[in-house]
């Protein structure tokens, strides 16, 4: 047999699916990317056809090794979008039901009413989350609510439910595996984090039945392999993870207190907690980071729906450029925002507000005002709710960290890295390897199949490519802070139960 030469990390995201193949030093040998279509039925809805996703995925991989011998591939990694739920036909495996994705906020109300009744306190003393349509559970209960049949389906074991990840091992396994891992399942607000089982009571409470369930697995171990018929040779599946969760690893945050800011369509921070779930005291998620050989690592999050997505929205809704990274020249061509404030919760927002009624606002228009300073407004408005994320992480552990590792696509943006440095007043740094995400999934795979000997060999690859420092007076900070809290609450609340029902 070839020596192995590669790890294969698919990255199964939310506006697109990619591949990327790595070599044993960690760096990206040659990579693969498709666009899928996203489908909003309704306002506040948001759907993708699961097999977009899949064949977005698969036509990514074969490209991704095309030219390459795939005997000499260790095996594959997988991170995904988190919380999109998938329900499909365990025989034929076509979905019954396009994927929810984890923006949508259809089940908002029902959440509403499960707090009413007072079931926050045990969906989060169980699962460390906000009882949120974010999470995968009322998705589910959506899905065998409003498909006929599907509820007696599901319960004699004739369907499956999964979040991506399990949705592709499925595909990639020609129907014989069902699972995720420990990641994964904590974000479905059905796991608990605590016993590291899918929780009776909260089945119970959402009405979904047992017998759909993936099986759930470490982060780092062979899970299966890939059917010879799909990719023409069987390759040990052996790492899975969250896509926030791949990236913590991926940038080495390892040890406790440890933190990572991915940009993204969102913009998701996590920190390292060690052994200790920290049960936050300002609306963050106690979280599982991965379990490797049995070991369960925790974090805390702070999730923010809109990161990303507003600077698209800027480009596909106002059009006021034709490519995104335009968007940071034009940001650039004014010195200041013009005290113009954009709180882009185009789907709610998230931590700490976690408010799914807020709606996107700009405020402080005037004449003067130019398509420049709503654009910098933007760019401003990810680094303000990164850093209410960290202000509450401080609160919760009792010190501020004073650095930042950031990763995804944005952080190519150099503006963007500076405006986060000069609003948080940290330490932002950027790796030379920016796909950090990926890069945590193959580094799973890699564990598990003796690709990579240990963590500390690991450890040796992560490359610092800039730092980013604070620039600005403390009083200029101080008052952009405070209108960006003004701002937001101008957001809150903006509609009401009625207006999000189905």
């Amino acid at each position: 047999m070839a020596l192995h030469k590669y790890i294969i990390a698919l990255d199964q995201g939310t506006t697109s699916s990619r591949s990327i193949l790595f070599d044993h030093e960690g760096r990206i040998v040659n990579t693969s990317q498709q666009e899928f279509k996203q489908h909003y039925p309704q306002p506040g809805w948001v759907e993708h056809e699961a097999n977009d996703i899949w064949q977005s995925q698969i036509t990514v991989l074969l490209n991704s090794i095309k030219g390459y011998d795939i005997a000499q591939i260790a095996a594959i990694g997988i991170t995904n979008q988190r919380e999109t739920t998938i329900v499909w036909d365990r025989a034929t495996g076509e979905p019954i039901h396009r994927a929810i994705v984890w923006q949508d906020r259809r089940t908002a109300p029902y959440c509403s009413q499960l707090t009413n009744e007072g079931k926050a306190d045990l969906v989060r003393s169980k699962t460390g989350l906000i009882l949120d349509a974010y999470f995968s559970a009322t998705k589910v209960k959506y899905i065998l609510d409003n498909v006929p049949g599907a509820r007696d389906r599901a319960m004699a074991g004739e369907l499956c439910f999964g979040t991506v990840d399990s949705w592709v091992i499925y595909k990639l396994t020609n129907g014989k595996t069902h699972v995720t891992d420990a990641t994964n399942a904590a974000r479905t607000m059905l796991y608990n984090i605590h016993e590291l089982s899918w929780d009776d009571e909260l089945l119970e409470l959402f009405d979904i039945p047992r017998e759909i369930l993936p099986e759930v697995k470490d982060s780092s171990e062979i899970v299966g392999y890939t059917s010879k018929e799909i990719v023409g040779h069987e390759l040990p599946i052996a790492g899975i993870a969250g896509d926030q969760h791949a990236a913590l690893f991926g940038q080495m945050c390892l040890e406790k207190g440890m933190m990572k800011n991915t940009y993204g369509t969102g913009c998701f921070m996590m920190l390292n907690t060690g052994d200790v779930i920290v049960e936050s005291d300002n609306r963050l998620l106690s979280t599982i980071a991965w379990r490797i050989n049995g070991k369960t690592t925790y974090a805390l999050e702070g999730s923010i729906f809109v990161a990303g997505a507003a600077i698209q929205w800027l480009r596909d809704g106002l059009e006021l450029f034709d490519d995104a990274q335009e968007s940071e020249a034009l940001a650039a061509s004014v010195n200041d925002n013009g005290d113009v404030y954009f709180v882009p919760a185009l789907t709610g927002l998230g931590a700490p507000h976690w408010d799914q009624y807020a709606r996107g606002t700009i405020v402080g228009i005037t004449r003067g005002t130019t398509k420049a300073h709503i654009t910098r407004a933007a760019l401003e408005s990810i680094c303000f709710q990164v850093n209410d994320v960290i202000t509450a992480m401080a609160k919760d552990i009792g010190t501020r960290p004073h650095e930042l590792r950031v990763d995804g696509g944005a952080t190519s943006n150099d503006l963007l890295m500076q405006l986060q440095s000069d609003i948080a007043e940290l330490e932002v740094v950027r790796p030379e390897i920016m796909e950090t995400t990926a890069l945590g999934a193959a580094y799973l795979a890699g564990l598990a199949t003796g690709f990579w000997s240990n963590i500390e060999e690991l450890e040796k690859q992560w490359k610092e490519n800039k730092r980013f420092n604070s620039k600005i007076a403390s009083d200029t900070r101080d008052h952009m802070n405070k209108q960006w809290q003004r701002a937001v609450k101008r957001s809150n609340s903006w509609v009401d139960d009625e207006q999000t029902a189905t």
